[in-house]
């Protein structure tokens, strides 16, 4: 019954997707107006999304159960990117692109796309572990991920800890959680026409989201695309590495089974969208980065419905 219910999920995430693919080929979506969606999703409808679903769902006692799974993603991570940086060098990847591939490897969309995905698979219940391992995500990205980045540049390498990082972890969806946190802690309670705002905005976040990964698709030149032995590797840190590197440290640290369920999805999406942008501001290979983001959405369609089968 559980995967039955998976298995509609995904279906539900497919024909939203294809719905994307469709309207950009009929011109109702062109590279301009697109961009509204993400922004809807990152500034909008996520961010009130976290409030409704934690202040429905937590209590202040819930948190410490909550928060005590974080370092099984932290970790989990970690254990990627060392072996990222392993490959990298095993495959005397050009200056430019090291740093990418690294992020690539060990980071991904634990928010954009692992809210709608997990919603949809597990239900709204696996929400709050989602949000644990988008902290753990958050931080490391901005952080480890970043650096590594600028690496590739041109430019002088940023600072792995500085103000400019902090404002980036600091994204409006951290916004959103934070809030909920502080009124769940302090037991303020939220009138109903609020909260009811909160619902049907954040709402918005799985279709928004679902249609600008077809729109992302359909702006795909798939014979551009060469599986070169670093895009094998990418692939197989995204959806191998990362996702055993959860269940090995979740086999020595005990957590819920939805926790730990939720965690493998999270590890086996795609990787981070703003690694193409760090890699156009650090003036590295914006390119080689829109590759590997790209091949690893395309590939997600596939590995999901593979895990969902095994957990």
């Amino acid at each position: 019954m559980v995967f039955l219910h998976a298995v509609e999920g995904l279906i539900s995430i497919i024909i939203m997707v294809s719905l994307g693919y469709i309207l950009t080929g009929k011109g109702w979506f062109t590279q301009e107006n697109s961009k509204l969606l993400p922004k809807l999703v990152t500034y909008v409808s996520l961010p009130t999304y976290m409030l409704w679903n934690l202040l429905n769902t937590f209590n202040k006692e819930h948190f410490i159960t909550l928060f005590s799974g974080i370092i099984v993603p932290v970790l989990s991570m970690i254990i990627s990117f060392m072996i990222s940086v392993l490959i990298s060098n095993l495959l005397d990847l050009a200056t430019n692109r090291k740093g990418t591939f690294r992020s690539a490897f060990f980071c991904s969309s634990s928010l954009f796309i692992g809210v709608p995905v997990n919603l949809a698979l597990m239900g709204e219940s696996s929400i709050p572990y989602v949000l644990v391992y988008f902290l753990a995500n958050a931080f490391l990205f901005w952080t480890i991920g970043n650096y590594s980045i600028s690496l590739d540049g041109k430019a002088a390498p940023s600072k792995i800890i500085s103000i400019a990082t902090i404002k980036r972890v600091f994204s409006p969806p951290f916004i959103g959680f934070m809030l909920a946190v502080m009124l769940i802690l302090l037991k303020i309670p939220v009138p109903n026409f609020i909260m009811n705002t909160c619902k049907y905005l954040g709402n918005m976040t799985t279709p928004l989201s679902m249609l600008f990964i077809g729109i992302a698709i359909y702006g795909v030149k798939l014979n551009t695309i060469k599986f070169s032995n670093d895009v094998i590797a990418v692939l197989l840190g995204r959806f191998i590495i990362s996702p055993i590197a959860v269940l090995l440290v979740a086999s020595f640290i005990p957590i819920p089974e939805l926790m730990k369920k939720v965690f493998v999805i999270q590890a086996a999406l795609p990787s981070m969208t703003q690694t193409t942008i760090l890699a156009k501001v650090y003036e590295a290979d914006s390119e080689y980065a829109a590759v590997l983001v790209t091949i690893t959405t395309l590939f997600a369609i596939l590995a999901i419905p593979i895990y969902m089968i095994f957990i």
